[in-house]
């Protein structure tokens, strides 16, 4: 697929995916979706990243769904804003979470809408200070959708929720750090360097191990304890017979730094 409204490249360990719309603040259209998913897919067959990289091109990292591609006319029939959820929403965020390596969210501006629940569906969120996350649905009297209900009370509590659901107020990329909304918030300045270093210590990174740990975090917010213990039983009988953790034990008692396959 020729990509038009994303960039996609993959290099050194590092997949990177930049939503690449900035005249229109990255808003997603049903082409946009249709690219993510080849984009995605072509991460997962290719099988030699070990980090995915989420961004935005511009001054803005998503304003969620671009309304022109799907508006409503004065008179005509209503659009059925459910299959637009089956179809482009549902995919992505099922596709983010279930991906077997760890991706970082680089919120590099606004993140509006399906374009904050999208970041959040992602496994470490940084954001520059300048940005600010807005769940603007109650605007046009919708329901938060890709996943917003379902992430927000787990990340906030349901105070915080639905003050930002309902409200919807802009919440500083600080604030949003410090609610444990986001990983981190950064000095503009500082953006690009850490989000740098920090795929760069993700690709050197036992890649195995992590995708277990997402999907030990992911189980948790529906296993009691006993399946929980159970999930951490089987994952670590499996990854104790890799050659990662085998090179982490050498490593760390012959003090040196190890040397990960991610495999």
């Amino acid at each position: 697929m020729n990509y038009e409204q994303i960039r996609f490249q993959s290099a050194g360990g590092i997949a990177r995916i930049t939503l690449n719309r900035p005249d229109r603040l990255n808003s997603f259209t049903t082409q946009m979706h249709a690219e993510l998913r080849d984009a995605l897919a072509r991460v997962e067959a290719a099988g030699d990243a070990r980090v995915l990289l989420l961004t935005g091109e511009g001054r803005g990292f998503c304003a969620g769904q671009d309304l022109s591609d799907r508006a409503v006319a004065p008179g005509a029939a209503p659009v059925d804003l459910g299959a637009s959820i089956e179809t482009n929403y549902r995919p992505l965020v099922l596709g983010l979470r279930s991906l077997a390596m760890p991706i970082v969210c680089a919120v590099n501006g606004v993140a509006a809408g399906a374009g904050a629940n999208v970041a959040l569906a992602c496994d470490i969120v940084i954001a520059c200070k300048s940005a600010s996350f807005v769940q603007a649905f109650c605007r046009i009297g919708l329901v938060p959708d890709s996943g917003g209900t379902f992430f927000l009370p787990r990340l906030v509590g349901t105070a915080r929720a639905m003050g930002l659901a309902m409200l919807g107020d802009k919440l500083s990329a600080e604030q949003a750090a410090a609610w444990g909304l986001i990983w981190k918030c950064v000095d503009d300045t500082e953006f690009a360097p850490t989000v740098e270093a920090l795929l760069a210590q993700l690709a050197q990174a036992p890649t195995a191990g992590l995708a277990a740990i997402k999907q030990a975090l992911h189980a948790s917010a529906h296993n009691t304890l006993e399946q929980q213990l159970d999930l951490e039983r089987d994952a670590q009988r499996a990854l104790g017979g890799g050659a990662d953790y085998r090179e982490g034990v050498a490593a760390f008692l012959e003090k040196r730094p190890p040397h990960f396959t991610g495999r």
